[in-house]
């Protein structure tokens, strides 16, 4: 990856924009577009928006160096579009000089949040030239050795939301270390693995060299570490890849005696292997050297949960897009939403992470791993431990949960979203942290009142998991973030909502400490996330709850009582005016008999 810089003023860019077409730059400029600190406009043009619902729509597009921004020049009707840059997946050039028929002319544009932009340009001239080269390179800023907008933005926040999440505030808070864990430094400098975090809670009586002769083992290095500890049973859920084991069946006895130190911990009679593949592919995964724990590690036992790979996930959302944008086929809706399995995905991640919640709350410690463990094994750690621990289920502990359980354990967000890079087809793309969010989301509409977080944190953590703003998704582990400086460089996305937590607060919320939530995984109770993934289709509209729209009624209402009710106490307590010398012979003495002062007191119900 390219390294940071720290302005867009490059020489080739530069030259680049006095290239630029004089008519593009006589226009009047769109006034009403609120620019970010550090966010410039670069170029801007009259085209016409292909609208998938109106049909073609006159207007000017502006792009900076942060978006693609759209508004209609018609005053009958306003269409406006705002997109960030790193949203963007795929630019291609549509028709020719030589192309027949109106409006075929111009850039086709494939975003990665369910939705594909096509704007149509006047042929003569290239006039589209200017303006895709400005877009390809704006959106795929690595391609061009241009940095990220992350590194450009100058956005100040009060809080600094990187210090949200400090791992050993975190392991204290869960009572580590104890008698039977201990926290190790081993990878302070990323020598034992270099995709894990520096700080990890280790099995009391393992040894160092245990530890390195484990990593040995074990895919990437990634040894099983632990994630989170039931304070009142001591059970834990343990993550790591999976063992080296190979076509030869390898055996490892160092990382059998680990695994018995594990189970040892809190006595339990089996410690559970959850493997999150399909049992066909662990199989499979034996010729490329993988595979899973066999019979020879006593005292355990496995189960595989057959959720599917990064590939099979790719190709289902891509299904789903083809449904739901830019039209909704109301008669055959049902049908084609079963053929994309995207519920049914969902369905196998909650079930999973069901099955790891209730065993641990039964007292019975759990490992988790995938392939690698940095996909599937984190949906199911951190949908877990959303379940068990109700601190996640707060605004600051949900933060807490996605830096540890996700940033500090190595998804590989670079590879899996592909931030800056114009290599759409990558084979590592894929929607992994998209179904976690999904099924957080079903999990709040299954369990209304026990998330302090609404839906519309859930969104803006999605939308920013594209746009580049922010430095908290970029790269694919603590490493390569260390080696970009990206704490130092970037602002945290926790800034900003942090900044304004009474938009990203659930009126419901009623905070029950020790309730552990136990959402039904059947099909008959997942639904599609309707405001998420068909949001643009202007059609489709989710109304909100109308409970939920009174209750933010009384709370304004109630606001304003209490606005009042301090007014009419600062009135009651200011001093009253002096009376000058001159009229004060005709006024009463001091000590002469006045009325009682009347007091407004104004009660409310709330």
């Amino acid at each position: 990856m390219a390294s940071p810089v720290s302005l867009y003023s490059s020489n080739s860019l530069d030259k680049h924009i006095s290239s630029v077409s004089k008519d593009s730059l006589k226009m009047e400029p769109l006034t009403d577009v609120s620019l970010l600190p550090g966010e410039d406009g670069v170029i801007e043009k009259e085209v016409i928006y292909i609208c998938p619902f109106n049909g073609p729509v006159k207007g000017k597009v502006l792009i900076t160096n942060y978006r693609l921004y759209f508004r209609s020049s018609d005053s009958d009707m306003t269409v406006m579009l705002d997109v960030p840059l790193g949203a963007i997946s795929r630019v291609e050039k549509m028709g020719g000089a030589s192309s027949r028929g109106e409006n075929s002319y111009g850039l086709d544009i494939t975003c990665k949040d369910m939705r594909n932009l096509r704007f149509a340009l006047k042929q003569e001239g290239h006039s589209r030239r200017d303006i895709f080269d400005f877009l390809f390179r704006l959106a795929f800023p690595l391609a061009h050795s241009l940095p990220l907008f992350a590194y450009v933005t100058q956005e100040k926040y009060e809080e600094n939301g990187w210090n949200v999440y400090k791992a050993m505030d975190e392991l204290r808070r869960q009572g580590l270390p104890n008698n039977k864990w201990r926290i190790t430094f081993i990878n302070k400098n990323y020598e034992l693995c270099d995709t894990y975090p520096t700080v990890l809670a280790v099995p009391y009586k393992s040894k160092e060299e245990d530890l390195r002769r484990v990593a040995a083992f074990r895919s990437r290095s990634r040894i099983p570490v632990l994630s989170w500890i039931h304070r009142e049973n001591q059970a834990v859920i343990v993550r790591c890849s999976q063992p080296l084991v190979g076509m030869s069946g390898k055996r490892n006895k160092d990382d059998e005696r680990y695994l018995e130190m594990i189970r040892e911990a809190n006595e339990t009679p089996k410690l559970t292997i959850y493997d999150a593949r399909p049992s066909v592919n662990a199989v499979a995964n034996k010729a490329t050297g993988g595979g899973y724990e066999g019979d020879e590690y006593q005292n355990a036992e496995l189960v595989f949960l057959d959720i599917q790979n990064i590939h099979v996930m790719r190709e289902s959302l891509k299904k789903l897009k083809d449904i739901v944008y830019p039209n909704v086929e109301e008669s055959h809706w049902l049908s084609s939403l079963e053929s994309t399995h995207w519920l049914e995905h969902i369905k196998l991640v909650l079930s999973g992470a069901i099955q790891v919640a209730d065993k641990v709350s039964t007292g019975n410690s759990v490992l988790v791993h995938c392939s690698d463990g940095w996909d599937r094994t984190a949906q199911l750690t951190s949908l877990a431990m959303l379940m068990l621990d109700s601190h996640y289920r707060t605004l600051r502990g949900f933060e807490v949960l996605i830096e540890k359980e996700w940033i500090s354990f190595g998804h590989k967000f670079a590879s899996r979203i592909g931030h800056g890079d114009k290599n759409h087809a990558d084979q590592d793309r894929s929607p992994i942290f998209v179904q976690f969010i999904d099924c957080v989301w079903q999990m709040t509409k299954q369990f209304p009142t026990a998330f302090e977080f609404n839906e519309r944190l859930l969104l803006t953590i999605l939308d920013h998991l594209y746009s580049c703003r922010f430095g908290t998704f970029l790269y694919n582990c603590e490493s390569a973030r260390d080696q970009h400086e990206v704490r130092t460089k970037t602002v945290s996305l926790w800034s900003l909502v942090n900044s304004k937590t009474d938009i990203y607060l659930n009126p419901f919320y009623t905070p029950e400490p020790n309730m552990v939530l136990c959402p039904v995984a059947s099909m008959r109770h997942l639904e599609l996330w309707v405001s998420y993934y068909i949001r643009w289709n202007p059609r489709i509209r989710q109304q909100q709850s109308p409970v939920e729209q009174r209750y933010r009624e009384l709370l304004a209402l109630r606001d304003e009582y209490l606005k009042k009710l301090e007014e009419l106490q600062l009135s009651d307590s200011s001093p009253a005016p002096r009376v000058p010398n001159s009229t004060a012979s005709n006024t009463p003495s001091s000590n002469s008999s006045t009325p009682p002062q009347h007091r407004t007191h104004l009660q409310t119900h709330f």
